[in-house]
């Protein structure tokens, strides 16, 4: 608990310069602007007419928070009773970031994990940038801890029976959908200008479908670990890369962001044939051969989507361009639904029984180890060939990175619904450490070169 304490008293130290500072051009200051237009129109047109404080007027005349309601609810109720103000503004978003640290560990404790390991793992989290910044915020991440609700709930609620069969259902209509998006974003322009940097992209093909497979071989024989978690090491290194976080590491550490769409788009589409194949080859045919069922749901759930999606593109493009906002809920809902069937039918299977915290633990230092040798590997190995500064970037953010959007549904499709749960747990962790990871790698790349630029100017 002194731990809990003294991470409170960090984030109260370190946090109170910005808040006394004025909102300017920066995230906070735009989140907190929002907070504060939502909080008069509340007041000023009542709470119908503002749509119970989600009116965005004068910006737009339709409706639209992508903030906690229960946040907006606080504003609401401190403006009633102080008044409306920065102070006041700022002071609910810092205090519910701050309330954060307890109820992590509160919750953590709850879970029947010991007190040291969830005091660390709260640590670790208040320690990483991207926190220290969103955190005071009072946003929390939602996708993130709606895919961890998504556990917590298959674990106390999981669905079973007929409910578990129409869930099923719903999940593969989502994976049909996710791939089909999947192919109608896809840039065909892309894959062809690919060809043009041939090496760069062979080179970060390799990592992620050669060097990634190796290691992920080499943990799954660590003796101790359960096997089914060994499998899900081993699954989370045979998927494709990311295409939107690999894009936008490149574009931050100031790498050659048109190099790093090729290849991750070239990767992700290669992902579609090469990840189910390799799962073939090292998992399930160990475990007793590929089956011929396999290959149709392969084909009728993942490639004739995206096949289809890809194709209609010239005519679809447009429109899936314009309706980002609500194809990305329909991305994550198709994720979350994936998500719970699977811990769903996991959990009935006993999964609690077999994993116990230490797994969990082993999970997260294997997932920082294996990334960490990956980042090196791809470091060396640009220096090796002779890249310049901007594609190895490419080659480090590319190279290193998992796709949970396209991990999560293939795991549906690949194993048995009793399987899936165990299989994607070690790819939710490795997601979470190598978006913290990469963001602070970025930006230190991002700040050399700017060092670099001054110098020269001098």
């Amino acid at each position: 608990m002194l731990l809990v304490v003294g991470l409170a008293a960090f984030l109260v130290i370190t946090w109170a310069r910005s808040f006394g500072l004025p909102l300017g051009d920066s995230h906070e200051g735009r989140v907190l602007g929002q907070f504060a237009l939502h909080v008069r129109n509340f007041w000023d047109l009542g709470p119908s007419e503002s749509s119970f404080g989600a009116d965005w007027a004068p910006f737009s005349n339709a409706p639209y928070t992508h903030h906690p309601p229960l946040l907006t609810g606080l504003h609401l109720l401190v403006s009633a009773v102080v008044g409306q103000g920065l102070w006041q503004l700022k002071a609910i978003s810092y205090l519910s970031g701050l309330a954060t640290v307890p109820a992590l560990y509160w919750l953590g404790r709850r879970m029947g994990f010991s007190a040291l390991p969830v005091a660390a793992a709260t640590g670790a989290l208040v320690a990483t940038p991207w926190w220290w910044v969103y955190g005071r915020l009072g946003l929390g991440f939602l996708p993130n801890l709606a895919m961890v609700g998504m556990v917590l709930l298959a674990s106390f609620l999981p669905v079973r029976g007929m409910a578990a069969t129409v869930a099923g259902g719903c999940a593969d209509i989502g994976i049909v959908i996710l791939f089909f998006m999947h192919g109608a974003r896809l840039s065909r322009q892309a894959v062809i200008d690919g060809a043009r940097h041939w090496r760069l992209h062979l080179t970060v093909a390799l990592m992620t479908f050669a060097v990634f497979p190796l290691l992920g071989l080499a943990v799954r024989a660590i003796p101790g670990i359960d096997p089914a978690l060994g499998t899900g090491m081993l699954f989370l290194t045979l998927l494709p890369s990311t295409v939107q976080s690999s894009i936008a590491f490149t574009a931050m550490a100031r790498g050659n962001v048109a190099a790093a769409v090729c290849s991750a788009s070239f990767a992700n589409l290669a992902g579609i044939f090469i990840t189910p194949l390799l799962v073939a080859f090292l998992i399930t045919g160990r475990q007793g051969g590929f089956s011929g069922d396999a290959v149709v749901t392969i084909a009728v759930q993942l490639l004739l989507p995206f096949l289809a999606g890809h194709f209609l593109r010239p005519w679809i493009g447009a429109w899936i361009a314009r309706q980002k906002k609500l194809l990305t809920m329909v991305d994550r809902g198709s994720i979350l639904l994936v998500v719970y069937t699977a811990f769903s039918a996991a959990v009935v299977e006993g999964l609690w029984n077999r994993v116990t915290p230490d797994d969990l633990a082993r999970i997260a230092g294997l997932s920082v180890l294996l990334l960490s040798v990956v980042l090196l590997l791809s470091h060396a190995l640009g220096k090796w060939l002779g890249f310049n500064r901007e594609d190895s970037i490419v080659l480090q953010f590319c190279g290193s990175k998992k796709s949970l959007a396209s991990g999560v549904p293939m795991a549906g499709v690949l194993f048995s619904a009793s399987q899936v749960g165990a299989i994607i747990l070690p790819l939710m962790f490795f997601h979470q450490i190598q978006l913290m990871v990469c963001a602070v790698l970025a930006r230190r790349y991002a700040a050399s070169d700017t060092a670099q630029g001054t110098l020269a100017g001098a």
